[in-house]
């Protein structure tokens, strides 16, 4: 017999999201945090543009590391939360000491395709338990990202 959480999920199908959704997690935070060093460290004569950009692209960010996290609480599992489990689960890797504007822009969207590439996971899992919820979430991320990525294609003259 199927046994259903709180918001009326099975079980089992909660807790496969919930593992996706920790993994998805981690890749944000380590995602994050090369953002806000690329914030802090950028240098040259787009310095303004970008730190600018960085910090608009950081706080996005920042704000999905807690909407899926409450995700996560939401189907009944807890959240990863010790940066040394973020560094071994993330695909992305952590970047250090890069200062150069279109470097930096090449490594954020390098991270978008890991993120897109999870969250269309996320979505195919999410449609199969009947989770909308969660569906909503990976879709809006989804969309919300093929434009940045098309427009960071843009900016690298690609």
């Amino acid at each position: 017999m199927q046994q259903l959480n709180v918001i009326g999920l099975d079980q089992h199908h909660a807790e496969q999201l919930a593992g996706k959704l920790n993994a998805l997690l981690a890749n944000y935070q380590i995602f994050y945090m090369n953002v806000r060093g690329f914030h802090w460290n950028i240098k040259g004569q787009e310095f303004f543009e970008l730190h600018a950009k960085f910090e608009e692209t950081y706080n996005d960010l920042l704000l999905k590391v807690d909407e899926i996290a409450e995700r996560i609480l939401t189907l009944g599992q807890r959240p990863l939360h010790a940066y040394s489990t973020y560094i071994t689960s993330s695909e992305i890797q952590e970047i250090k000491d890069v200062h150069d504007g279109k470097a930096c822009v090449r490594e954020i969207l390098d991270s978008y395709r890991v993120t897109i590439r999870l969250q269309r996971e996320l979505l195919e899992l999410a449609g199969e338990a009947g989770d909308e919820g969660t569906s909503a979430l990976m879709s809006d991320y989804i969309k919300e990202q093929e434009k940045t990525a098309w427009m960071l294609t843009s900016y690298l003259g690609a």
